[in-house]
């Protein structure tokens, strides 16, 4: 498995107790739809290594783990900040007008006033404020990425319409 076919579901925090089990944050919107997990990928040395899964408890976004074939404390601190992977094709299927930021990555975006402001490079996550970033021109501009900004998506013509604040593009322009 490769990580351009997964998506990131967390990383391991730190380990729980003295008996192998770790504390894992998951990086999700609904963390519960993944209470059935049987196994995960995890990042080591810059390949995936899959992880068998015992046991989880998931309370909000984190969640308690058992690992087969790992049972001891000292095991489980070698886990800690190691990503946690899945394969995309185990994302639950969204509704047409929703979408996941790996699926608009190359799309091209559309305002309603300005028309063609370019294609999606990549998408900026932060606590604050996820960030669509646009190549328009040659040159970067950030879309926070809202209900009152981002419009419609269509996936079969790889566009995302938007609705720009007034102004917003004339910064990345001047």
């Amino acid at each position: 498995m490769n990580i351009g076919g997964c998506f990131q579901l967390g990383y391991v925090i730190k380990k729980h107790g003295l008996s192998g089990e770790v504390n894992i944050l998951l990086d999700v919107d609904v963390p519960q739809e993944y209470q059935n997990l049987e196994s995960v990928f995890v990042e080591i040395n810059d390949k995936l290594v899959p992880f068998f899964i015992e046991s989880i408890s998931i309370k909000g976004n984190k969640a308690i783990v058992r690992f087969e074939d790992v049972n001891t404390a000292e095991q489980a601190d070698e886990l800690k900040g190691k990503g946690l992977f899945l394969p995309l094709t185990v994302l639950p299927e969204l509704d047409d007008d929703k979408f996941y930021y790996h699926q608009i990555i190359s799309y091209h975006v559309m305002d309603v006033t300005a028309g063609d402001i370019g294609t999606i490079k990549d998408v900026y996550t932060s606590p604050k404020q996820d960030l669509l970033a646009i190549d328009h021109q040659g040159k970067e501009v950030l879309v926070p990425i809202n209900d009152e900004i981002i419009g419609k998506v269509d996936h079969e013509s790889k566009i995302l319409n938007v609705d720009l604040p007034e102004g917003l593009l004339d910064i990345y322009l001047e």
